[in-house]
C-alpha cells in the first residue's frame, strides 16, 4: 500500500485550469489524475459539509497526487482559492497501472461501448439524488447537454463513510454491483483506498473511511444505472444502510492545456 493525495480546488479568479497545470508542472509535480469538476452528484450532510458547501464554493479542479509530491505553498497562496484535502492509502500496482488503464477507458475502441439505453421520460425517478436515484433535475440536466458531452467519458469521486459494524455489507454491496449491473452499465472502479485523514487547514480528521473513482462511459450511464431496477435492489439493500455519509463529485479528466480529454477531444473546446 502506497499514500496519495485528493484535492478538490477551487482556483482564484484569473486562474485557468490550463495555466495552474503548468504551474504544477513547472514545480516538478506531474499529477496521477487531473480532472475538472462537472457537477456534484451527491451532497455530504454530515461531513465535510461545512467546508465543501457552507461558503458556496464552485470546486473548479479534482486532482490525485503522489504522496511524494505535494502542491508548494506558492502556488497554493498564487492560485488557489480554496482547498479541501484528503491522504488515502491505496495499492501501489492501482497507482502504477492507472496511466494505461485510463488511456484504454478514455479511448476505448470504435464500437465497444454500449449505448446507455437512458430513455430520459421513461426512466424511474425520484425526488432527490441523495440515495443515489435518478432524478427529474438529472435527466434535465442530461437533455440539455451538447450530445458530445452527453456521450463523453466522465468518472466519479465517491467519498465514504460507514456507519459502525456496516463496512462488511458495503463490501457486499460492491460485489453485488460488480456481479449485476456494474459492467452492464459500464462502471469500473479506477482507483480505491482507505482515507487516513482528510479536511482543509487544521481540520484533518473528519471521519471519512474510503475512496472510489469509478469510470462510466458517459453520464447518461451513471443515469441510467441510477434509473436501474436491478441496481436500485441491490442499493437500497446493501449500500444505503451501511453509511454514515458520503458524497459524489462528477470529474471530467483534462490534458495538460486543461482541455477535457476522451473520445470527443475535437470537439471538447468549450466551458464546462
Amino acid at each position: 500500500m502506497v499514500l496519495c493525495s485528493i484535492h478538490i480546488i477551487a482556483l482564484k479568479a484569473g486562474t485557468t485550469p490550463a495555466s495552474f497545470l503548468a504551474s504544477l508542472r513547472e514545480a516538478g509535480i506531474a499529477p496521477i489524475v487531473q480532472a475538472r469538476v462537472f457537477r456534484w452528484m451527491i451532497l455530504p450532510t454530515q461531513l465535510s459539509a461545512g467546508h465543501l458547501l457552507a461558503r458556496n464554493i464552485h470546486w473548479d479542479m479534482f486532482l490525485v497526487l503522489a504522496s511524494s509530491s505535494p502542491i508548494p505553498e506558492s502556488i497554493r497562496r498564487a492560485l488557489i482559492a480554496a482547498e479541501w484535502t484528503a491522504t488515502v492509502g491505496t495499492s501501489s500496482k492501482l497507482l502504477s497501472g492507472y496511466a494505461t488503464t485510463n488511456a484504454g477507458l478514455l479511448h476505448p475502441p470504435p464500437g465497444t461501448v454500449v449505448p446507455a439505453g437512458l430513455d430520459l421520460e421513461a426512466a424511474q425517478k425520484a425526488d432527490s439524488s441523495q440515495n443515489l436515484e435518478l432524478t427529474p433535475e438529472l435527466a434535465s440536466f442530461i437533455s440539455s447537454l451538447p450530445p458530445h458531452l452527453a456521450s463523453h467519458p466522465v468518472s466519479m469521486l465517491n467519498l465514504i463513510s460507514f456507519n459502525p459494524g456496516k463496512q462488511a455489507q458495503y463490501v457486499k454491496y460492491g460485489q453485488e454491483f460488480s456481479a449485476r449491473v456494474g459492467a452492464r452499465y459500464g462502471g469500473r472502479v479506477k482507483i480505491v483506498g482507505k482515507v487516513t485523514s482528510s479536511g482543509a487547514g487544521e481540520t484533518t480528521q473528519e471521519g471519512w473511511d474510503e475512496i472510489a473513482f469509478v469510470h462510466y462511459p458517459s453520464i447518461a450511464h451513471f443515469a441510467a444505472m441510477a434509473g436501474d431496477k436491478d441496481y436500485q435492489e441491490v442499493n437500497h439493500k446493501y449500500r444505503l444502510g451501511a453509511l454514515k455519509d458520503t458524497f459524489i463529485i462528477c470529474v471530467l479528466e483534462v490534458t495538460d492545456d486543461g482541455e477535457v480529454v476522451g473520445r470527443a477531444e475535437k470537439e471538447n473546446k468549450m466551458k464546462l
